[in-house]
């Protein structure tokens, strides 16, 4: 996994750096709140170390280059997530606060396409993240969850209700 990746072109890590850089000054200008011109110099040029420093490992890591295509489904992404964390959380308040609600835990297997262990690894802990869902291993293109409400367990299904809601915007970004 850290051995330096030839699958991306010079075009593509060039690119990559550059989006990077990009992402680095727009967060540099976002955290400082101001547009003084040395602040903002001092932004570009520590953005541009970072870049320099890091953009290799990003690849190396098995991150995909950065593309806008990726990028806008990665803001998709946060902001799906974060409303699948909002409904599971409701879900989980309203089984603590009426009891009555049916509970079915139980251990269920879910299938992935995706290829590469950062995306998987992602995806795990996106479904742990969302509450009543826990990924306890990661075994090839399968997914070991615990379920606080088991509402199938059919892999086909499982995987369904589970990943689909999380793979298809990852299957984007890292592939």
């Amino acid at each position: 996994m850290h051995k330096k990746d030839n699958n991306y072109s010079g075009k593509d890590r060039i690119e990559g750096f550059l989006w990077l850089f990009f992402f680095l000054v727009t967060l540099w200008l976002l955290l400082t709140s101001t547009f003084n011109y040395q602040e903002f110099l001092v932004g570009i040029v520590i953005s541009f170390i970072i870049a320099i420093v890091t953009h290799e490992s990003y690849i190396q890591l098995g991150f995909p280059p950065i593309t806008l295509k990726r990028f806008g489904f990665l803001i998709l992404y946060i902001f799906i997530l974060f409303w699948e964390i909002i409904k599971a959380n409701l879900d989980v308040a309203s089984r603590i606060i009426r009891p009555s609600l049916p509970i079915n835990p139980g251990v269920v297997i879910i299938k992935t396409q995706l290829k590469s262990d950062i995306a998987k690894t992602i995806l795990a802990n996106s479904i742990t993240l969302t509450p009543g869902t826990f990924t306890l291993d990661i075994e090839e293109d399968r997914l070991l969850i615990h379920w606080i409400d088991v509402k199938a367990t059919a892999i086909e299904e499982t995987t369904e209700i589970i990943g689909k809601r999380f793979e298809k915007y990852l299957k984007v970004i890292f592939q």
